[in-house]
């Protein structure tokens, strides 16, 4: 048996569920493919998002605990602040065509987390770095400018980092909005044995795969965990944003690869992992809010797992017609809920 390191066949989109891949062949083609029937064509977009990605942020990349964090920023220094992290495996561009639509009253930031999007890789993830960074990022946007701290938002994995931090360093933001953000329960460990880390993610053995093309890479790409794209344009554009060129392993050329780090969950802390299935209630240090997707079968398991970690008193909105990825399947009722949210909230 070869020594040589497993590529991983697909991106893993947005990825922190704790369930095994059903086979890939019982999977519907609009699942487990849902952007090859396009052979790497952008499908059909309606105006508004059209309008919304043509508002291109400013990049750049914040220097943080010896690392380059990507930035993406929208609207004027000295609006109020908000702060956006997206999911696992996922980068800032899931919030390209979100952050437009509250950059007339904000000034929007979305970071790509370390280890994903074009953020540095590190040989081993804490999700007290992850708070740095975030207060890095957040700073070098000009977020505080306004006189008050900014509202931290995170969608998935971005909600659990900010959850964390709304616990180790609640100083740090006013409010915290979690979308569709679930925590994974597990018994804890027994003495001397390492949490684990996901099953469905890539292994320890694992790399990116190496594309030759960008159509090839794009025929590869679904979501994590496994649902229909509820609007395929949304999910071509965060596609896009997730490959980079890399040479090819038969050293013809270059091709396509993902750009998240593919050992990342080998790499983390275990201890953070122990803390985030503990069960017990978070100390919350600021007001919080969950909107998630009313069709949300990550959030239908974890309800089985049984009471959520979240303080009881925090403000709960549903999106409709939204599964667990809640700006590709429901941008604009999103958008929608976040605004109207912002508006009168927090006092």
């Amino acid at each position: 048996m070869s020594d040589a390191p497993k590529p991983a066949d697909e991106q893993s989109g947005e990825n922190y569920d704790d369930r095994p891949i059903r086979a890939e062949a019982e999977l519907p083609p609009e699942v487990q493919a849902p952007l090859a029937i396009f052979a790497g064509a952008e499908p059909p977009s309606p105006q508004w998002f059209k309008d919304a990605v043509a508002q291109a942020p400013e990049r750049i990349f914040v220097d943080s605990l010896g690392s380059k964090i990507e930035l993406l920023t929208w609207g004027e220094i000295g609006k109020p602040g908000l702060l956006l992290a997206h999911g696992n495996s996922a980068h800032a561009g899931w919030w390209s065509f979100i952050a437009p639509f509250l950059a007339n009253d904000y000034r929007v930031a979305a970071m790509s987390l370390a280890g994903m999007g074009q953020s540095d890789w590190r040989d081993q993830y804490r999700f007290e770095d992850f708070a740095a960074d975030a207060e890095a990022c957040a700073r070098a946007a000009g977020l505080y400018e306004s006189g008050k701290k900014p509202i931290y938002v995170g969608h998935s994995f971005g909600g659990i980092l900010i959850s964390h931090t709304t616990v180790t360093h609640p100083e740090l933001m006013r409010a915290a909005v979690l979308v569709d953000t679930v925590f994974s329960r597990r018994p804890p460990p027994k003495p001397g044995e390492e949490a684990e880390g996901p099953r469905i993610l890539p292994s320890a053995d694992r790399v990116n795969r190496v594309y030759p093309t960008m159509a090839a890479a794009l025929a590869r790409f679904r979501l994590m965990p496994p649902q229909v794209a509820g609007e395929i344009f949304t999910a071509d554009f965060i596609a896009r944003g997730s490959l980079k060129e890399a040479p090819l392993p038969d050293g013809s050329g270059t091709g396509w690869t993902w750009r998240f780090d593919p050992q990342m969950w080998n790499k983390m802390d275990p201890g953070a992992l122990r803390r985030v299935r503990s069960g017990e209630k978070l100390a919350v240090g600021v007001p919080m809010a969950h909107l998630y997707g009313a069709e949300s079968t990550m959030l239908a398991n974890s309800l089985t797992q049984g009471a959520s970690p979240l303080p009881d008193d925090i403000i709960k909105i549903a999106i409709p017609a939204a599964n667990h990825h809640v700006m590709i399947d429901q941008p604009l009722a999103l958008v929608t809920a976040l605004r109207a949210l912002l508006a009168v909230w927090p006092a």
